[in-house]
Parts: structure tokens; sequence; C-alpha cells
């Protein structure tokens, strides 16, 4: 809960910001949805103007829409939107690879090297979708980090939280039909092979094949989204 009803904390609209941006990366807003202004500032404790000011924030962002005369509502959630993010993040983890092959530290990537290594016995049957995607956003994010383009770093951030709930969706699938082994860390070792090696071309186009396998799946998972958040 969200103490701080001051309008003029930062720190109030920080915490809205953040509570509000996993509701509605994780569609507990269902899509399209109007939010109630008044209704999210008693359960936030938070005054409106900060809400508003964290409302826009998000909007900004691409969390959430505005409609004048309406106000704010959650995203749409549709196959055309879901392909352009993947598309989009494609493009920006491809350049931020080849930077990184080219300034990343030898400390950094034997760090991340070690820690996929351990990560290896984490891909198993029974191992939960959400901690998938953890173990893997973990890694691409460390891999943005190398190329020291904060800007590149802040595009993944915005994308892979506006992907998250269709990724949970498309590994759980995978692993249901495959099993979890299926998931594996080679595609992660490949484009970290090739940091390492100084290959820039190598790694970014490692990254984007790593990305773009997925895209087939984007329409089926959007369905499949939509029916647990309606689910009765």
């Amino acid at each position: 809960m969200i103490q701080d009803t001051d309008p003029q904390d930062t720190g109030a609209v920080e915490r809205a910001y953040r509570t509000l941006k996993e509701m509605a990366a994780s569609f507990e807003f269902k899509p399209d949805q109007r939010l109630n202004e008044s209704a999210i500032s008693v359960q936030l404790s938070i005054s409106r103007t900060p809400l508003r000011e964290a409302l826009n924030r998000l909007t900004a962002e691409g969390f959430l829409t505005f409609k004048r005369g309406q106000g704010f509502h959650c995203r749409a959630l549709n196959p055309a939107e879901m392909m352009d993010l993947y598309e989009a993040r494609a493009a920006i983890e491809g350049e931020a690879a080849r930077l990184a092959a080219r300034r990343a530290a030898p400390e950094d990537i034997a760090r991340l090297r070690a820690d996929l290594e351990q990560s290896k016995d984490r891909y198993t049957s029974g191992v939960s979708a959400v901690e998938l995607i953890r173990l893997d956003e973990d890694f691409h994010r460390r891999i943005a980090l190398m190329s020291r383009n904060a800007e590149l770093v802040r595009l993944l951030d915005n994308a892979a939280a506006r992907i998250h709930y269709i990724r949970v969706i498309d590994l759980q699938l995978l692993s249901e039909r495959d099993g979890a082994p299926a998931i594996t860390t080679q595609p992660h070792a490949r484009i970290l092979d090739a940091v390492a090696a100084g290959d820039e071309e190598g790694a970014a186009r490692e990254m984007r094949c790593h990305i773009s396998r997925r895209l087939e799946e984007v329409t089926a998972n959007v369905r499949h989204a939509f029916s647990r958040l309606y689910a009765p």
C-alpha cells in the first residue's frame, strides 16, 4: 500500500507508477478497460495529483491509453502490437549485442558465463514459466548493459515489460507441449560466445535470430491470453 498522499511527493508518484506499471503489464486491468481513478486513489492511498502524473507517464510509455472525454484505459491486446514490439525488441537487442561485442568488460562476460552455466539446472520439468522468464530477462538485460548505451537499456526495459505477459504464456505453452528441458540456454551461450569473441555482426545476428524465432507464435499466444484473462 502507498501511504504518502502529498501531491508534491515525487516518491509517491514513483511508487504509484511502479505499482500501476506492474498491474498494466500483467493485465490486472483488462485490455481496453477504463481505469477508475477514484478507486485506484483509494486502493493506493494516494491523492489524485500524483496519481494522474503516474498515469500520464504510463500513457507516454505505452502501457495505458488516454481517450478524450473517457479518461485512462488499459492498453489493447492485439497481435499487431505484439508483433511490432517483438520486432522492435529484436532491433534494439541486436544493436545492443553488437555494441556489447565491442565494449563488454571481460569480467562482466565471465560473470554472466558462470551464471548461465549455473542456470542450466533450472530448466527442468515443473519449473514455472515466470521463473524461466526471469532468468531470460536477466540475461538479455545484462547483455544490453554491456553495450554501455543507457538509451538501449531503457528501450529494452520498456519493450520487455510490454510483452512480458505474452512471453509468460508463450513459455507456458512451449513447456506444456515440449517440456521445460526443450527450453535451453544454448541460444544464450551462442550470443555470449560471439560477444566474448568480439564478433559484432555475429552477436547481433545470434540475438536477432533468438528473438525472432518466437514471432510465428504471437497470434496464437494473444488468443490464449484472451482466453485466460476472460476465463470464468
